[in-house]
Formats: C-alpha cells, structure tokens, sequence
C-alpha cells in the first residue's frame, strides 16, 4: 500500500488547483452550452468527419467521466484525506489534463483546430505518464484502496477515452483541411488509426491491469461502428466493431484473469 502521510502547504496550494482545474472543465462545457460563445463540441466534430466519426450518443461518457473527476477533485480537499504516493503522481499531470479539457471546448468553438489538436493530444499524454511509470504502484493497491477508485478509476477513464477522441480529431481536422495524405484511401486511414487505439489501449491496460481505461476506449470504437455503419461504410464499421471487441476481451482477460492468476507484484 502507498505510505500516507498528512499534506504540506505545498501538497494542499496543489490540491485546491486540482479542485478548480476540475471546476473550470466541467464549467468550460456548460459556459459554451448555454453562452452560445460559438459552435459545440458536436458541430465542430461533425464538420468534416468523412475519415472517422463517432455516433452522437457515445458522447455520453463525459456525464459519467465529469462525474468521477468532480469525486477526485472534492476528495483532494477533505481534511481527513492523507498524502499518497498515487496523489502526489497524478496531482499536477491532472491539473494541465483538466486544464486541457476545459480549454478543448473553447478552443472546438472557437474553431481553432490546431489548438484542439494540441490541447487533446498533450491532455492524453500527461495522463499516460502517471499511469504508465506508476504501474507497478497501481496495479499493488488493494481492491478497497481509495486511490484506486477516486483517484486511478477517474483519471484512467478521462485517458481512456481521450485516447479514441484523439485521433479521431487529428483526422477531422486533417480532412476538414484536405491535408490528409494521399498515400492511402480515408478508409484505409481510419482503420489504421482503430488498428493502432485497440492496439495501445491493450499494452495499457497490461501495464495497469485498471479497466476503468479499456472501458471507455471499447466505448468509442463501438460508438464508431454505429456511426460508420449507418454511413454506409461497412468495412471501417466491422473493422471498430472487431478492435471494440477485441480491447473489451482482452481487457477482462488482463484484468481478471491475469490478476487471478499470479500475484499482482510478480507482474512487470
């Protein structure tokens, strides 16, 4: 188990940033909502999604997602909570993700594609740094260890699903502005990007062993084959369909079975 010990000046003044870097994304959604400060999240992604969409209703998860950030974020200023390990790797990796977030909506309504990219990719990638060089540390917490379920479970799940919306707006942008390579057809680009998702979605998972990464990644790729097919584009939707499967299977397998079977701290 993390040491714990009771927290700084300097781990509380990161603690509260942690709180309203937590605010100011699920705030930043709502602001452009009902604001009106330009186009949503939903049209900016719609704009140019011939290569690879995802069907509306995936974008769901963010209720759930916003839901388990908002529960990391209060826990950080409750009194009783002690300084671990796991919070002080996450802390400040998830005040720029959060940060990044909030700014992706202003940055998709404002129709500055460039900064999406950008903002997604580096909110994706100060995610997977905790989450992969603390593997070892993850994958030890007990089953009841609070780290585990208000502090990995959110942020792996935020990085779960950044991982699909990532490429799937480095492709809208690409192909909203025709700089798509002409090396191979859009299909072809599509699947190669669902190929390289399931792909890392699983060698995360087998450092983690935390399904609440897999999860959303199975969730996206689903959601792209209801899209694709109602496009018409068989082959990119059976293709989702498969790679949904196959990170969703192989995920189960990871997780439990692996954990079943040998000891979490045997497992490099």
């Amino acid at each position: 188990m993390s040491s714990i010990v009771r927290p700084s000046g300097a781990d509380r003044t990161r603690r509260m940033l942690v709180l309203a870097a937590a605010l100011f994304a699920v705030v930043a959604g709502q602001l452009q909502q009902f604001a009106g400060l330009g186009q949503t999240p939903a049209e900016f992604s719609a704009d140019s999604d011939a290569t690879l969409r995802v069907v509306g209703w995936a974008f769901a998860i963010w209720g759930p997602i916003y839901f388990g950030l908002i529960a990391y974020a209060v826990r950080q200023v409750l009194p009783q909570t002690g300084e671990s390990d796991i919070l002080r790797a996450f802390g400040w990796p998830s005040v720029l993700a959060l940060l990044g977030i909030g700014w992706w909506i202003l940055a998709a309504a404002w129709d500055a594609e460039v900064a999406t990219i950008v903002l997604i990719f580096g909110s994706l990638i100060v995610l997977l740094i905790p989450l992969l060089t603390h593997a070892r540390s993850i994958r030890a917490l007990p089953k009841g260890d609070r780290d585990r379920w208000l502090t990995v479970w959110p942020l792996a799940a935020l990085a779960g699903w950044l991982t699909v919306a990532s490429p799937v707006n480095l492709l809208t942008v690409a192909t909203g502005n025709g700089d798509l390579p002409a090396a191979l057809p859009p299909t072809a680009w599509a699947l190669l990007a669902v190929a390289i998702v399931a792909a890392f979605a699983l060698f995360v998972t087998w450092r983690v062993r935390v399904l609440a990464y897999p999860i959303p990644v199975a969730w996206g790729l689903l959601g792209v084959f209801v899209a694709e097919q109602d496009k018409g584009n068989l082959t990119l939707a059976f293709g989702a369909l498969a790679a949904s499967l196959i990170v969703l299977g192989g995920a189960l397998w990871l997780v439990l079975g692996l954990r079943r079977d040998r000891p979490a701290e045997a497992l490099a």
